[in-house]
């Protein structure tokens, strides 16, 4: 028995250990954000509608790689501005970061607020540890599977109020199909006659984190790659809300899916929308 206790203890402290390595990581990320003053010189398309990305978030991701592979040198690492979309057969084992550099690069090209990094990491092809930070608030929000979520070392939960009481927020998907994106806002008025209002951040993994904070009741999006949901998972569960695609399945954690994240207070309701209102 002392010695099961010992590996415990030897495993606990090693996950402390790595979870304040991917926090100092993602504070070293917004410091970069936070520095930067981006012109229009510093902004390419990735392709497709409104599709940016910038030098800073090149910048961001490059310092991620080398920060986060001294934390884990042998995790893999999957990040947006590699354009690696496909979920690949090693990530189903060991350890995988999934790295979103900035969340939200049209808000940040405009200075227009919030703009997050996102940090997930994946423990055999499932979520283990979410970290995203917003540095323009200070806001950090974590969680370790298991062990709660957590906005500046203060353990939140998701709000206890019904949908009818609740703000709900919505992604618009707009880098894929114009029929999709034409679902977005029917939903949104769909969620709109049975909610307080709806709001729009311009990035999901903060949004995500208002989900876990209990600050808004239910977010969708009808399109959403891997990192920029995988840490936001992490940290709604541990929260206590609920996470699934928008025809209420679990996540694979395999690559692109709608996203429906609701609070503990909505989970108990009929909140899946109309399957004819739904593109995805």
């Amino acid at each position: 028995m002392a010695g099961k206790e010992q590996s415990i203890r030897i495993e606990n402290e090693t996950n402390r250990t790595l979870l304040h390595g991917i926090l100092s990581a993602a504070r070293g990320a917004g410091a970069i954000m936070a520095g930067a003053s981006p012109h229009d010189e510093d902004v390419m398309s990735k392709g497709g509608r409104a599709n940016y990305v910038t030098v800073y978030d090149e910048k961001v991701q490059e310092y991620l790689l080398g920060a986060l592979s001294k934390v884990l040198p042998e995790a893999h690492f999957v990040g947006e501005e590699e354009g690696q979309e496909v979920f690949l057969p090693e990530y189903e084992h060991g350890y995988t970061f999934v790295v979103d550099p900035i969340d939200g690069t049209s808000n940040f090209m405009r200075g227009y607020h919030p703009s997050v990094t996102s940090i997930g990491l994946l423990r055999d092809g499932k979520p283990y540890i979410g970290v995203i930070y917003n540095p323009y608030t200070d806001s950090l929000f974590y969680a370790e599977k298991g062990f709660g979520a957590y906005e500046n070392g203060k353990q939140i939960f998701t709000s206890p109020d019904p949908l009818s009481h609740s703000l709900v927020s919505m992604g618009t998907a707009p880098y894929y199909a114009e029929e999709v994106t034409e679902s977005a806002f029917l939903l949104g008025n769909w969620y709109l006659k049975r909610s307080i209002d709806i709001r729009r951040s311009g990035s999901a993994a903060w949004d995500l984190c208002l989900i876990a904070s209990g600050r808004t009741g239910l977010f969708y999006e009808p399109i959403l790659c891997l990192w920029d949901y995988a840490a936001g998972a992490c940290i709604v569960e541990e929260a206590g809300g609920k996470i699934t695609d928008m025809h209420g399945r679990s996540l694979t954690y395999r690559g692109k899916s709608s996203i429906l994240a609701v609070t503990a207070g909505v989970a108990g309701e009929d909140y899946l929308p109309p399957q004819e209102l739904m593109r995805v």
